[in-house]
């Protein structure tokens, strides 16, 4: 049973991971996992399945480690703790989207190890796209595809720079296909190479070919990362070919248009080129803001306009940043059970961001903790045990300790002459605080930003 406090500092973490890492590896490795428990130390998360806890140890775990403790407010490990499959994993041949993956051959058939499909996410629709100017002609042929495959835009080409919603038009004509009879199926390049590879390694190429040339749909995310890989990019030659032939309809996102995507052989641009090529433009204001609002809704979430416009100004020509930001605010103000607010929203994105190198200053420490908690100095090393004095103080000896790495009878020095007894219990109070308050961490994320400056 995860603990709800875990799984609100989960939210948080993923919210700011959203923006550090591909929307394929985010979808595959992150999206399905929750925050289960955490003490003074550690950090529990639940994963599907042995592979994906492989993964992120080995892949991600420094990252994962470092961004769950800038919102914690303090440095722990992370571990993963498998709590079950989800229901993309089952023996039924259907991804997380109810979806076939193709005419009753089972991705598992062509891979040894517990490979994990793509798993359409199911907000990813047309009706929570938005539309605006700069990505207008891209929707309209990408629901054209998804009504009438293989019929006008074929194939279709979508390029942009990362974050602008490439992925989410793919994942909207598949499920729009899905629902209207079709069979469509989604992968990135990174799985469709890698399933390729598997294949020949164990002799099953029919069974990869049957797969993928068995759909109605066939849409292909990050085409951009085929580049170098000539073996893999020929079988996509040919089953591009022969689907088109077929009648079948081809969509393919990339990061620029065809004749720009070094590393891919010339036959397979060209091969682009023979349908629509349609662009996405970053969003204007009037665009970002409506896209806060529709992610709102989504959250279930009443996001007021002017913390709509802080986070539009922060996130310009990135979709995925965007929705990183709100994700991120919104996790604060649950965590904090607090109201939205443009206040909340500056300290939410202040407390959220990775932890500054720390300063190593001991009178600078003392003096920016005294200024903070609007006390004097000379409060903070006296004699004074008055409540506001006494937390500044511990937060003193917290920072002293952590950021400046003195030794326990320097810091006693310091602080009026008190001896370690004392400065132990202050640290430790912080320690155990940071845990379960986290307007502390607030506080100190605040100090130590005040002292990188």
């Amino acid at each position: 049973m995860a603990e709800p406090t875990a799984q609100r500092i989960w939210d948080a973490a993923l919210g700011q991971l959203q923006i550090h890492v591909t929307r394929p590896n985010y979808d595959t490795w992150l999206k399905n996992t929750t925050g289960i428990r955490f003490d003074s130390s550690t950090f529990v998360v639940g994963v599907p399945t042995e592979f994906v806890r492989e993964w992120l140890s080995t892949r991600m775990g420094s990252l994962v480690s470092r961004t769950v403790g800038a919102i914690i407010g303090q440095p722990l490990e992370v571990t993963y703790e498998i709590v079950g499959t989800n229901s993309h994993n089952s023996a039924n041949g259907h991804n997380g989207a109810g979806m076939p993956l193709s005419n009753g051959h089972a991705a598992q058939a062509v891979i040894s190890r517990p490979q994990i499909p793509v798993q359409l996410n199911p907000r990813n629709t047309f009706n929570n796209f938005v539309v605006a100017d700069g990505n207008r002609i891209a929707a309209a042929a990408a629901a054209c595809a998804a009504e009438e495959p293989g019929k006008d835009y074929n194939p279709l080409f979508i390029y942009s720079t990362p974050g602008l919603g490439k992925t989410h038009l793919l994942q909207a004509i598949a499920l729009k296909a899905a629902q209207r009879g079709h069979n469509p199926l989604y992968v990135t390049s990174e799985q469709f190479t890698n399933d390729f590879v598997t294949a020949i390694a164990q002799g099953r190429a029919d069974e990869f070919r049957r797969r993928y040339r068995s759909v109605q749909l066939l849409l292909v995310d990050d085409v951009q990362f085929f580049a170098g890989k000539n073996r893999t990019q020929e079988e996509f030659f040919y089953t591009f070919n022969d689907l088109h032939s077929a009648g079948c309809q081809l969509v393919v996102a990339g990061d620029r248009p065809p004749p720009s995507l070094n590393g891919l052989e010339s036959r397979l641009c060209s091969r682009f080129q023979w349908g629509l090529i349609a662009d996405i433009q970053p969003p204007d204001e009037e665009t970002r803001l409506a896209i806060l609002m529709s992610k709102a809704a989504i959250l279930d979430v009443t996001l007021p306009t002017d913390v709509a416009r802080i986070l539009a100004a922060r996130a310009t020509d990135n979709v995925r940043e965007l929705e990183g930001l709100l994700n991120r605010v919104v996790a604060f103000a649950r965590l904090t059970a607090s109201k939205l607010s443009p206040a909340l929203a500056e300290r939410a994105l202040t407390a959220l961001t990775p932890i500054p190198a720390p300063c190593d200053d001991p009178q600078a420490i003392t003096t920016s903790v005294a200024t903070y908690f609007n006390v004097s100095v000379q409060a903070l090393t006296g004699k004074s045990r008055a409540k506001p004095i006494a937390e500044a103080r511990h937060v003193a000896m917290f920072l002293l300790r952590e950021d400046a790495d003195l030794a326990l009878k320097q810091i006693g020095l310091i602080l009026g002459h008190r001896d370690h007894s004392t400065i132990i219990h202050g640290i430790n109070k912080i320690t155990r605080l940071l845990v379960t308050d986290p307007e502390l961490s607030v506080h100190i994320a605040d100090i130590r930003s005040g002292l990188a400056r």
